[in-house]
């Protein structure tokens, strides 16, 4: 061997010297000493034989001969030793590798370091404290996608622990290069740097290939005998390449005792004996779900990051990335740069470079070529099937593949219970959009084909939503017809996944069924005048393809002209007429007998259904009761109306008809405000606002009738500030401009508030701007508003007249040309109104069926009206009477209104009344000395409401509480009252911040303060708290 080689070689040895324990090291040097002076032997011999071979005339021995069977050499010259001829080198064999780095080379100190915090870690004690939990046993796998925190949580708990009580840690991490010797020799250096194993009783691997069984037995003793516990943390164990390093662990592990504690991460399971350990309860697994970020910790994240997040941005992050904790930490990178973070996070997807770089680097480079295949052409679904996915690919072993990519965690995780896999959105994001780039034109003839797949395999939404990606929007809107999905875009949850897919469907597709389609999507964002020029577009369509026909609207019986393919005698299809007749009824606002006709069709045509597919669309029964209740309302038969919308919601059970249950409990709400049910209202409405609180339902769709019904309520109890705030948030929603009782309640009740503010032009201005709505409830209920407010302003004539155009049958008409009479001073003419009233009065006492329009405050006030005349006629224990059944009648709903409304006359006998049996403090909103039961409403409604002079001077000390706290409004107050702020009141009470925000509102008003202080206070005084 050369001098420079062998020179090298011992420098090698002496720098392995110095790794070694003093064992190895003496046997090692002993070694090393003997092969040195062999080396050097040999080296001198070969140089004396090359300086005789270069010596001139030097000739071959005479008696050396050539072996056997082979040519003399003449081309070497000859041996000293001609005897013992030189050895052959072996062919092929191997030169031994290097050995390891020293410990203090970077590579090698760097992958036995535990890795730096990044700037902005959020702290998650509840992980730390798990793995501190897990770390009790011998086994704990952290595993999960790429970014999704598992090295970060294994460091930072490192980071954490106290030094000289917690037990140490040695760390190593792992990379593809590592081979078994490589490997263990990290591991003992990591072990050795802990202090606690004894050096000299190891060794070290002899080369980087293979281990000796030896060394593993030597690593097993010494843990063996550790003084205490010590983690050794593997990270990035799945890299590892072969089996021989994961035996070996599993050699170590099974006979280190009881001490070792073995942490092992990677982005899927070790092939180690999982299931024994977990049966025999010695493994500890932290998983990719539990790593992901909670709320709390995403806004704790951000402000890490200098950005200040409300609860809207964070839910929007949260269901963009799903707790990935790399995805948010670049949003929050990104949006401290932003101009408008709010805005930034609400639209942030994976077409953000930095998201899209780390997925397309971190995950899909990393896969074999056929995988990335598959990857690409199935990231078009949400959800993915190994079947579909072969359909996708032309392969079949799509299963194994995905099998595969579920236990390497590639961001796909199974559905419990089900062949189905779900990809991360972010992932499936960046897929599509690596797709267009990589194979443009591909994803049309993709969708094609996964729209055939799911079609063949019977009806469903993706088939639909495939046709449509596709391209092809005739075969998608007719499959969606023959499916009803109409009843899914009209009663779903915020805006339905359906309208959003035919949202996108251009103008100029032929055919009735995307006619229909196109409907349906104007009715769910309550644009009624494009629903209907859609519908009168399906019509023709459906005439120029059933032949020369007389065209025009359907016969009395309600059948309409539908959609859809005819069969051999002419016959439309069933669902595709269902469809028609379903939307005419929502959006024609046809007569209660023509939608009572359209109804009673409706149900033959789901007669004809097939009962599993009925079943699977219940949301079609409940749009046609919903459909019919409004027609009802419109006629004024609100009882009738009652029952339909009852029944609407009881049709509606689950969270896939969420959109139809808030919009019918907001109308039966209503109803039942305008009835005088007003405890039954406030409960309805409150549910219907909690729904499109919950479920996020847009003020596009949402529905403005339980803010009506709320306010209604105020009205009624005499609250009209909270009444103008519910007014106020009805007003943003579109269909209190759109539908004609909506629009009506909205002006009655507007004018009333302004009445009771003292604003009598205003309120007169309101009515006038409402105009004409075709309709006998809305245009009764509005002309009564305006004979009350021509009345306040102290013209009986124009109440009078205004009324001329009302039912003469409506009670409420009677009662309210009565109270103009009498206030008029024209008994005589008061009196066959007064006995309309009395009829009505006792109807609504003693029917089993109530009159369709008797409402509460019509038989209040109808007593009213009789004590008002008794009294001019000299009676007073008649009036008396009445006065006594008006409160008796008022006081279950707390009606306060029509007292409030009668005028002063009524102060007297209401004063005489309540000291001969009390009992009304009910009434009174001033409760201090001097104020008695009909102090507030001797000046008027100003004074009844809190807005009046007497009001001014009791101060808000002064007033009652309008209505007891419920149950849940008296639990927040009670964490209000222990200092907590609205965020843990919502996390105690496991509620949303916007529905404590919603309740502390409402306590608010019912005590009559603007501030948490002031609630508690008053809630103590009250004896609530």
């Amino acid at each position: 061997m050369p001098s420079s080689r062998l020179h090298k070689r011992l420098e090698h040895l002496e720098r392995l010297d110095d790794l070694e324990p003093s064992g190895g090291r003496a046997e090692r040097s002993r070694t090393s000493g003997r092969r040195a002076e062999r080396s050097q032997e040999t080296s001198g011999r070969r140089a004396e034989r090359s300086e005789r071979a270069d010596r001139p005339g030097r000739a071959q021995p005479a008696d050396r001969t050539p072996r056997p069977g082979r040519p003399p050499r003449t081309d070497r010259p000859d041996r000293d030793r001609p005897d013992r001829p030189e050895r052959p080198e072996r062919p092929g064999r191997p030169e031994r590798p290097a050995p390891p780095e020293r410990p203090d080379d970077p590579l090698l100190t760097a992958k036995l370091s535990v890795p730096r915090a990044a700037p902005g870690l959020v702290h998650r004690q509840r992980l730390l404290d798990r793995l501190t939990l897990a770390t009790q046993g011998p086994l704990t796998v952290i595993t999960g996608a790429a970014g999704v925190g598992k090295t970060t949580l294994a460091a930072s708990w490192t980071a954490s622990r106290a030094a000289g009580t917690a037990a140490p840690v040695a760390w190593v991490t792992l990379d593809r290069e590592d081979t078994p010797g490589v490997f263990w020799r990290y591991v003992v250096e990591a072990l050795l740097r802990t202090g606690v194993v004894p050096e000299a009783y190891i060794g070290v691997p002899a080369c980087t290939d293979e281990v000796d069984h030896s060394l593993l037995v030597r690593i097993a003793a010494a843990l063996e005998r550790l003084p205490g516990p010590l983690v050794l943390v593997l990270d990035g164990f799945d890299l590892v390449p072969g089996r021989e390093v994961r035996s070996g662990v599993r050699f170590v592990l099974e006979h280190a005792g009881p001490l070792l504690r073995l942490v092992v991460i990677g982005r899927e399971d070790p092939l180690l004996p999982l299931h024994r350990y977990r049966a025999e309860g010695r493994l500890a697994e932290i998983r990719g779900a539990d790593l992901a970020f909670t709320r709390r910790e995403a806004a704790a994240l951000l402000r890490g990051h200098g950005v200040e997040p409300d609860e809207g941005v964070v839910g929007a992050l949260i269901e963009h990335t799903e707790g990935w904790a790399t995805g948010l930490r670049l949003c929050a990178l990104a949006m401290a740069q932003s101009d408008d973070p709010a805005c930034f996070a609400r639209s942030f997807t994976a077409s953000e470079q930095a998201v899209a770089d780390y997925l397309l680097t971190e995950v899909l480079a990393v896969q074999p070529p056929a995988t990335r295949e598959l990857l690409l052409r199935v990231g078009i679904l949400d959800q993915v099937h190994p079947d579909l996915a072969d359909a996708l690919t032309g392969r079949q072993d799509s299963e194994r593949i995905l099998r595969d990519l579920v236990r390497a965690h590639a961001f796909l995780e199974p559905i419990n219970g089900t062949h189905w896999h779900r990809l991360h959105p972010l992932f499936a994001e960046t897929l599509r959009a690596h797709l267009r780039c990589e194979q443009p034109g591909l994803e049309p003839g993709l969708h094609r084909r996964a729209a055939q797949w799911f079609a063949e395999e019977g009806p469903s939404a993706e088939a639909v939503e495939h046709f449509a990606a596709a391209g092809d929007w005739g075969r998608a809107a007719s499959l969606a017809v023959r499916q009803l999905m109409v009843g899914t875009m009209l009663a779903g949850p915020g805006e339905p996944a359906a309208a959003r897919t035919f949202s996108r469907m251009p103008d100029d597709v032929p055919g009735a069924a995307p006619a229909l389609v196109a409907a349906a999507c104007c009715l769910s964002r309550q644009d009624l005048p494009g629903c209907r020029s859609r519908l009168d577009q399906a019509q023709r369509a459906q005439q120029a393809r059933r032949g020369p026909q007389p065209a025009g609207r359907p016969a009395a019986d309600g059948s309409p002209e539908t959609d859809g393919s005819p069969d051999p005698d002419g016959h439309l299809d069933p669902a595709e007429e269902l469809t028609t007749a379903l939307l005419r009824l929502l959006a024609e606002l046809p007569d209660d007998r023509t939608a009572e006709a359209l109804a009673h069709r409706i149900a033959e045509l789901m007669a004809a259904l097939p009962p599993a597919e009925l079943a699977a669309r219940p949301e079609i029964d409940a749009l046609r009761r919903y459909g019919l209740a409004c027609a009802l309302l419109r006629a004024g038969r609100p009882a009738q109306a009652r029952a339909e919308l009852d029944a609407t919601v009881r049709g509606c059970p689950d969270d896939a008809t969420v959109l139809l249950r808030h919009q019918a409990l907001g109308r039966l709400a209503l109803v039942e405000a305008v009835l005088g049910a007003l405890g039954e209202a406030e409960q309805h409405g409150t549910a219907a606002l909690g729904l499109a609180d919950r479920h996020g339902i847009p003020p596009t769709h949402g529905s403005g009738a339980g803010h009506l019904a709320l306010a209604t309520v105020a009205v009624e109890r005499g609250d009209a500030h909270a009444a103008g705030g519910h007014l106020d948030r009805a007003e943003a929603l579109t269909d209190t401009s759109s539908d004609p009782v909506l629009l009506a309640e909205r002006c009655v009740l507007r004018s009333a508030v302004e009445l009771a503010l003292g604003r009598r032009q205003a309120a007169v201005a309101v009515l006038d701007a409402a105009g004409p709505t075709g309709c006998p409830w809305p245009a009764a209920r509005l002309a009564i508003a305006r004979s009350a407010a021509a009345l306040a302003q102290g013209d009986p004539a124009t109440a009078v007249a205004v009324l001329d155009g009302v039912a003469p049958d409506l009670p409420a008409r009677a009662v309210a040309l009565g109270e103009a009479h009498l206030a008029a001073g024209r008994a005589a003419q008061a009196t066959p109104y007064l006995a309309h009233a009395h009829a009505a009065d006792r109807d609504a006492t003693t029917a089993t069926d109530v009159p369709l329009a008797v409402t509460l405050s019509d038989r209040v006030r109808a007593q009213l009206l009789h004590a008002h005349a008794a009294l001019l006629d000299g009676d007073e224990e008649g009036a008396r009477a009445h006065l006594a059944a008006a409160l008796d009648t008022a006081r279950p709903e707390r009606l306060r209104r029509p007292f409030t409304d009668a005028g002063p006359w009524l102060r007297g006998p209401l004063a005489r009344l309540d000291a001969q049996r009390g009992g009304h403090n009910w009434l009174t909103r001033g409760s201090g000395a001097g104020s008695g039961p009909g102090a507030g409403y001797t000046a008027g409604a100003g004074a009844a409401y809190g807005t009046g002079p007497d009001a001014a001077r009791d101060g808000d000390r002064g007033r009652l509480v309008v209505e007891e706290l419920s149950p849940r409004e008296k639990e927040v107050l009670e964490q209000v009252a222990r200092m907590m702020s609205t965020a843990e009141v919502a996390a105690e009470l496991h509620l949303s911040v916007n529905t404590v925000k919603t309740h502390l509102r409402s306590v608010y008003h019912k005590l009559c303060v603007s501030r948490r202080r002031d609630a508690v206070d008053r809630a103590r005084e009250l004896h609530i708290l």
